[in-house]
């Protein structure tokens, strides 16, 4: 058996205004997407547990068959895992964004999306002029940077995530609770570092939105997760572009592949994905594919933006894949948003997204497109959500 889970990050919606009142997963063309669901059946996933935030994390770990009550540890511990980034048992990892703050607003949560080279220039000069604090900074992918703390394991500050606020006032949201003041110092650090930096002189003479502040949240101490392969007796493999995907994949015991063009965000090389998951399909059981656009679109607020990017998504992924699964006497595969981000509130939401599946011996059961509606009707309704991939991959 050959199977395959696409992971369209934030695809689900709710009725968008500029839509005509449809989402965007109604409004995009998707006629493979709506084979699968015809072809096979569609329903309603609870990714996400009372008691948790809706955040990509813990959707992805239920998505892939962990119960986040047994093994979620913090976000940023899992994006490490990506980085090769280690810890100690009384160091704590941090997922630290280079942010936009304007008179005391979160203007921009990606400070423009700033470039890797740009970042490593701030990480490099964050650790030299910090060298003698408790904290060390990593590099990763444009925004997305991590931050390792020592002597605050015991640290419960309730921090929170920054594309979750765009446009309010940080003051209501800096960390607060045990150990915040060590966070709040070191932020108003790299602040002062951050304000005449020659990375951000440049991006303000390009017009383009500099990182005046960091911004620490998802903190964790490193995960173990049992690798799926064991589980299922299975090989597997994954594609994705952001590190926090990448983390939950390896730890999940799947083969991260490296795709050129990949870029975690709107332009991202959809076909190139596509290629490299018809291509791993001869060499692995189980292929895992996950592109962030949709929820770039979605935190934008940008609905144009978020039916194109599941139209690629549609068109130059699920398409090839679909062709090439046909080519095997038994295939599976699965749709999958990880959580909803809709366009007209920008930030993720705990209604649970739809999903769709077909392939072999699983029979037709609602003949209708894919939509959060259409799935809302069905009678598949998981809950709780981390029993699904077992569904798919042995119903």
């Amino acid at each position: 058996m050959k199977y395959v889970i696409v992971l369209p990050d934030g695809a689900a919606d709710e009725p968008v205004a500029a839509l005509n009142n449809l989402t965007p997963l109604v409004s995009a063309q998707t006629p493979n997407i709506d084979w699968i669901s015809s072809h096979g059946r569609q329903g309603c996933v609870v990714t996400v547990p009372d008691g948790f935030q809706p955040g990509t994390d813990v959707a992805t770990l239920s998505l892939l068959g962990y119960d986040p009550h047994v093994c979620y540890s913090g976000r940023a511990p899992l994006e490490a895992v990506a980085r090769g980034v280690t810890a100690s048992s009384d160091q704590l990892i941090f997922r630290c964004n280079f942010v936009t703050i304007v008179d005391g607003v979160m203007e921009d949560f990606s400070a423009g999306h700033i470039s890797d080279g740009e970042c490593r220039q701030l990480i490099d000069d964050l650790n030299k002029q910090l060298s003698q604090s408790p904290f060390v900074f990593h590099a990763g992918v444009s925004y997305r940077n991590l931050m390792v703390a020592s002597d605050i394991a015991q640290m419960k500050a309730r921090c929170t995530p920054p594309h979750d606020i765009p446009g309010q006032a940080i003051s209501k949201h800096i960390p607060k609770g045990k150990g915040a003041d060590k966070l709040a110092q070191v932020m108003s650090q790299a602040h002062d570092i951050l304000a005449e930096h020659d990375v951000n002189k440049v991006r303000r003479d390009l017009g383009e939105n500099p990182a005046t502040d960091i911004w620490l949240w998802g903190y964790g101490q490193p995960a173990s997760l049992e690798p799926l392969t064991k589980r299922f007796g299975i090989s597997g493999a994954c594609i994705a572009a952001v590190d926090l995907i990448r983390g939950i994949a390896s730890c999940a015991g799947l083969s991260v592949l490296d795709v050129d063009g990949a870029t975690g965000y709107l332009d991202t090389d959809y076909a190139a994905k596509g290629a490299a998951v018809v291509g791993a399909i001869d060499e692995y059981d189980l292929v895992v594919v996950h592109i962030e656009a949709p929820d770039e679109a979605g935190h934008l607020g940008d609905a144009a933006a978020k039916v194109t990017a599941i139209e690629q998504i549609d068109a130059q992924i699920v398409g090839p894949v679909l062709e090439k699964l046909r080519g095997f006497d038994q295939w599976r595969i699965m749709i999958a948003p990880d959580h909803p981000t809709p366009v007209e509130s920008r930030v993720h939401s705990m209604t649970p997204p739809p999903f769709c599946l077909a392939g072999h011996l699983i029979n037709p059961v609602l003949n209708r497109p894919f939509s959060e509606a259409n799935a809302s009707e069905s009678d598949l309704q998981i809950d709780p959500g981390h029993e699904l991939l077992e569904f798919f991959l042995r119903h």
